[in-house]
């Protein structure tokens, strides 16, 4: 009868196991913080590349023009092949056309990166004006409730256009650069907050879900 006891005591005070669903439960707790900690890693790649590209302006405005001819290649190449794949279709001329302007842009693009460039600047540029005098004309005949901002947005985008243009060709070694090394320093910083504040929510989750420590479960003790 002793030895029963014993036995008995030995297994009530042995450290409960958690069950299948709490053990899948911390499973997908550590996939998601994995997940979230490669997200902040990229986001942190990203603004180490954005902040490099601030400070060389001019190469990320070459890098950024052979990345866009390499993916008109990629795509002109990806596009030429559901082209084949629909042939006997009314898409297979369409998809022909398209996938040969992709590739014919994509190699001029990789040849002539800085001429690319500078016209890339120009029609950006305009972009810039057009938009600047729509929205300035637009706030003054609407007068809407966002008036004050409207102009304020309008006047921003005609000063940059003139700024960009004035300074033309020039400005094509460093505006597009600039541009693309702020997007990816934004998105970066996204990523990061994103994935930072993701596992900071799944520790805080897992706080909740724990029993303090000391804590342990009530159980029913039998009688000998």
């Amino acid at each position: 009868m002793a030895r029963s006891d014993h036995h008995d005591r030995d297994r009530h005070d042995r450290p409960q196991t958690a069950d299948p669903p709490a053990r899948e439960a911390a499973g997908e707790r550590r996939k998601l913080r994995r997940g979230l900690g490669a997200i902040a890693v990229l986001g942190g790649l990203l603004v180490l590349a954005g902040l490099v590209g601030l400070a060389y302006t001019a190469f990320a405005t070459l890098t950024s023009m052979l990345l866009f001819g390499w993916l008109l290649l990629i795509g002109g190449v990806v596009g030429l092949l559901h082209a084949v794949q629909a042939r006997g279709t009314n898409y297979f001329w369409l998809g022909c056309v398209v996938a040969a302007l992709d590739l014919a842009a994509g190699v001029v693009v990789i040849r002539h990166p800085e001429g690319t460039a500078q016209a890339l600047t120009m029609f950006a540029a305009l972009l810039f004006l057009t938009g600047g005098v729509f929205r300035l004309v637009g706030g003054l005949v609407v007068r809407g409730p966002q008036f004050g901002w409207t102009l304020v947005q309008g006047a921003f985008g005609i000063v940059l256009g003139v700024l960009v243009l004035g300074n033309w060709p020039e400005s094509s070694r460093y505006v597009l650069g600039c541009f693309f090394s702020l997007a990816l320093l934004f998105d970066g910083l996204g990523l990061l907050a994103t994935g930072l504040g993701g596992r900071r929510i799944v520790t805080l989750v897992q706080q909740a879900e724990e029993p303090p420590k000391g804590e342990q479960p009530v159980q029913d003790r039998s009688q000998a």
